[in-house]
């Protein structure tokens, strides 16, 4: 590690064969706390290229404990993280109102880094518990259109960086990797991002895979689509940029879409929205962003997935996916 430390502070960058090297190297302990600190602290101060973020993401995959759901014609709604927007958990939302309305899902998520509250933060505030235990998940998904793939139990690569991206408290290379490494391999993935360099990157690195995909930016910064800015959108057939009004909503402001400042917070109006009780302005984005996870499975037109979104959550039906997910894992 001394030897790649000292070549990455000399701005030398590293092949994709070292990269995922270096990654299985982390995962098999034999670097210290400090080094992997020093590791992940180079690439806070410079871009990580195509070729790395290709090895990193290799290694992950490799070392995964999979989940077969090859059956399934999955997506997967996640975001990068680390946008510190403080929105609230908009993708997580989202995905029950997209297995509500009738789409299998494979949500993989984890504990907040950079933010109050992360998917699998409210998700076990809600009573869901974790499992890779394969059966469960096959029942999961058979019975209530969603399996929740919380990433420690997935990646025991990485176990030996959790605790220092606790306490780094700011977003890392991880957090790009983060979206990428679903161990169930879904077929459809909604992903949004923290920059347009990294939205650039995914798509380079989605394009050579069989993955259907549909890629967001926010101009602004957003990792999802917020309505209170332009979004771009880059998938398999095209590269767009959508105003609010291209998603059929007015645009609203950042303080009508903020979470909570604690996961006892955030949970509170994960448990309002769902339930229907949301307000006009937290409704207009979750359907947003369920309705362009829709459309990507689909290959539908926006309006049609839209109409699906509304209908699941006005219906209750994201809910009820919701409440059986907490009754099968209790």
């Amino acid at each position: 590690m001394k030897t790649i430390l000292n070549r990455l502070i000399n701005h030398e960058i590293l092949s994709k064969v070292e990269a995922k090297d270096v990654l299985v190297n982390i995962s098999s302990g034999n670097y210290n706390q400090s080094q992997i600190a020093s590791f992940m602290t180079v690439y806070m101060m410079r871009s990580i290229t195509i070729e790395e973020l290709a090895g990193f993401r290799e290694a992950l995959l490799e070392l995964c404990i999979p989940v077969d759901f090859s059956a399934y014609n999955t997506v997967d709604l996640c975001g990068t993280g680390g946008d510190g927007k403080d929105t609230f958990n908009i993708s997580t939302l989202a995905s029950f109102i997209v297995a509500g309305a009738g789409i299998k899902v494979a949500k993989h998520g984890n504990y907040g880094v950079s933010s109050i509250s992360g998917s699998s933060n409210v998700m076990e505030k809600m009573g869901v518990k974790f499992t890779n235990d394969a059966d469960f998940l096959q029942k999961s998904i058979e019975q209530t259109n969603i399996a929740i793939l919380h990433a420690p139990l997935f990646h025991p690569a990485m176990k030996n960086v959790g605790p220092i991206r606790k306490e780094l408290g700011v977003k890392t290379f991880f957090n790009m990797l983060g979206p990428m490494v679903n161990p169930s391999f879904p077929k459809n993935q909604m992903v949004g991002v923290f920059s347009l360099e990294l939205a650039r990157m995914y798509a380079y690195l989605y394009q050579n895979t069989s993955t259907n995909y549909s890629i967001l930016y926010g101009l602004n910064g957003f990792d999802e689509v917020s309505l209170s800015d332009d979004v771009k959108i880059i998938s398999n057939a095209t590269e767009q940029i959508l105003k609010p009004s291209d998603f059929k909503f007015p645009s609203i402001k950042l303080e009508q879409i903020k979470g909570g400042t604690t996961v006892e917070e955030a949970a509170k109006i994960f448990h309002t929205v769902i339930s229907g009780k949301g307000s006009t302005e937290q409704n207009n984005v979750v359907c947003a962003n369920a309705a362009v996870a829709i459309q990507t499975v689909e290959k539908s037109n926006y309006e049609d997935a839209l109409a699906k979104a509304q209908e699941s959550l006005a219906s209750g039906r994201g809910f009820e996916a919701l409440n059986k997910l907490i009754k099968l894992s209790n």
